[in-house]
């Protein structure tokens, strides 16, 4: 199914997202060397998109979406999954995350983005009619205006070494 105009904004986030874990994949396995660069780039990710990203979802996205009963426990599994990211977050902005912790997180990540996609957002352009979906438009652009006006840069400390 072609995804409706107005999500279109969110899967775009879903692909940032996305390329991240695929990045975090090939680089496994993690050298310890390497632990806070990608600690500082999920960080920033985060900050920049990510928080932005959740919060337009939770405030606009989920309420919408839970009107239809079909789709109500979902919602829930989806914010509830927002919170274990949110941990995973916290643990690479304090520089806690390991090797492992890292390849748990992008797995998680990217498990959490295809069932946005593929259930959530198919189950609302399936249930939900076109003016509906159209509403949606206006509000989640200025909901995510914040997070399409940031620029991320590598800084020093996500920069990685290439490998030898």
């Amino acid at each position: 199914m072609l995804r409706d105009q107005s999500l279109i904004p969110l899967s775009r986030q879903h692909q940032h997202a996305l390329a991240l874990c695929v990045r975090l994949d090939r680089a496994m396995p993690i050298k310890a060397g390497d632990l806070e660069a990608w600690q500082a780039e999920i960080q920033q990710i985060f900050e920049q998109e990510i928080s932005i990203h959740f919060a337009a979802e939770e405030k606009e996205l989920f309420p919408v979406a839970e009107r239809f009963a079909e789709l109500r426990s979902l919602i829930e599994e989806l914010r509830v999954e927002h919170a274990k990211l949110r941990e995973f977050f916290a643990g690479a902005a304090a520089r806690s995350l390991d090797a492992a912790a890292l390849k748990n997180f992008g797995e998680t990540l990217s498990a959490h983005i295809r069932k946005e996609e593929r259930q959530l957002f198919e189950g609302m352009q399936r249930v939900m009619s076109a003016q509906e979906l159209a509403a949606l438009a206006p509000v989640l652009d200025r909901e995510l205006a914040d997070a399409s006006n940031a620029c991320i840069l590598p800084s020093e400390a996500t920069r990685l070494r290439p490998k030898a």
